[in-house]
């Protein structure tokens, strides 16, 4: 089936077209082109007049949405959040672990080797294992009792599955640099994570193939002017990807500006660390045996410690923009480009260049999701008046 977006400001990698449309074809990008013709015999027309038309968001670190966890470990799950993240212009993610037990994690990444990638929602590019190699010193809500030294014969049962693409771990912690060399011969990135490394710690971890920085800031020993340490590194070293929370509450605006100037758009990725709590609105949740309470979007645990967040992609890309003073081109990369590169699936994600999976985007004026597009098909959409016509 063929598909032709027309009228909409076109986002391509380096630059935006206006007067150009977008050619879709068995779920795959065919072609920009300018002045086309009217209408392509048999395809399915979408009159994106006044929107933007840009690449599928990529969210690599999310645990959950609208009652459902990643640790669930069911179909089911997967499923719910996937539908969900469509609605707020997600088109891929990772889904996340949190720290427990051997099998529960097992169980966890087996259930998205498994189950099939849902019709009408994002697809799933792989697991995000964080934890349960973590330092306790800095676990925010991780569950202490689960977090353990590296585990060199653990880790390999779960690299069996072939579905692990990102594991977040302490690289401090005895055995994490040898496990980190074998999950890079493996083609396995890592993050420095719940972490109170030394800076040279970091450098070494580095050394051996260690490129990102989960929810930077956030779980972290905190920088000073003698002793860097983890953040120092991660702000200093153009080898490292970091992630930002972008919500103003795990990371204040102005700290967000300062990582955006150390890092640029290229070196920065925006996530939503969100939990199941997401989208259901203020309240008290259960999460993996732990009791959350969400107030003013702002979720916590018993002990008061941030858990995780009920942030939503687009969200986060509109708070970037307004906290450092970007436009969309400017910002975009950093939940589109910049996340496929850092895991490596480039070539498919992150743009709408001829070959590219056709995971597409509308956005209103406001920013807001009108319409999203994955594998060439439309799985959400919220105007009447963007309804593909012969």
């Amino acid at each position: 089936m063929r598909m032709v977006i027309m009228g909409g400001n076109v986002v391509t990698p380096d630059a935006y077209l206006t007067g150009h449309s977008l050619v879709i074809e068995d779920g795959r990008v065919v072609s920009l082109e300018s002045n086309p013709p009217a209408r392509y015999d048999g395809a399915l027309h979408i009159d994106a007049t006044g929107r933007w038309v840009v690449p599928g968001l990529i969210d690599i670190h999310v645990h959950g949405a609208v009652g459902h966890e990643v640790m669930d470990a069911t179909p089911r799950a997967l499923e719910g959040m996937s539908r969900f993240f469509v609605r707020h212009g997600v088109t891929a993610y990772l889904p996340t672990t949190i720290a427990a037990s051997t099998q529960a994690i097992q169980a966890a990444i087996e259930n998205v080797a498994h189950a099939p990638q849902p019709e009408g929602g994002a697809q799933h590019l792989g697991v995000h294992i964080e934890g349960p190699y973590l330092n306790p010193e800095f676990k925010g809500a991780q569950p202490s009792a689960h977090i353990r030294d590296p585990d060199l014969r653990e880790f390999e049962k779960w690299l069996g599955s072939g579905v692990v693409r990102l594991v977040t771990l302490a690289p401090e912690r005895p055995g994490a640099l040898d496990l980190i060399g074998l999950g890079v011969r493996e083609g396995i990135e890592f993050a420095v994570g719940h972490s109170g490394a030394e800076y040279g710690q970091l450098q070494d971890a580095v050394g051996r193939g260690l490129h990102h920085a989960t929810h930077t800031f956030n779980g972290m020993r905190a920088m000073n002017h003698r002793t860097p340490g983890v953040v120092g590194g991660i702000l200093t070293d153009d080898r490292i990807w970091a992630q930002l929370i972008c919500d103003g509450v795990h990371v204040h605006p102005a700290v967000a500006k300062l990582l955006f100037r150390a890092k640029g758009a290229r070196r920065l990725i925006l996530i939503t660390d969100a939990i199941g709590a997401t989208g259901l609105g203020d309240g008290q949740y259960e999460q993996v045996g732990q009791t959350i309470v969400v107030r003013n979007g702002v979720a916590r645990n018993s002990t008061g410690n941030l858990a995780g967040s009920t942030l939503t992609l687009e969200v986060a890309l509109r708070n970037m923009m307004s906290f450092c003073n970007l436009t969309l081109i400017e910002a975009l990369p950093m939940v589109t480009s910049v996340p496929a590169e850092a895991i490596g699936v480039a070539r498919r994600k992150g743009s709408l260049t001829p070959g590219a999976d056709a995971d597409v985007v509308l956005l209103d004026s406001n920013l807001d999701v009108s319409m999203t597009i994955v594998a060439g098909r439309i799985a959400y959409q919220v105007e009447n008046d963007l309804a593909p016509r012969q």
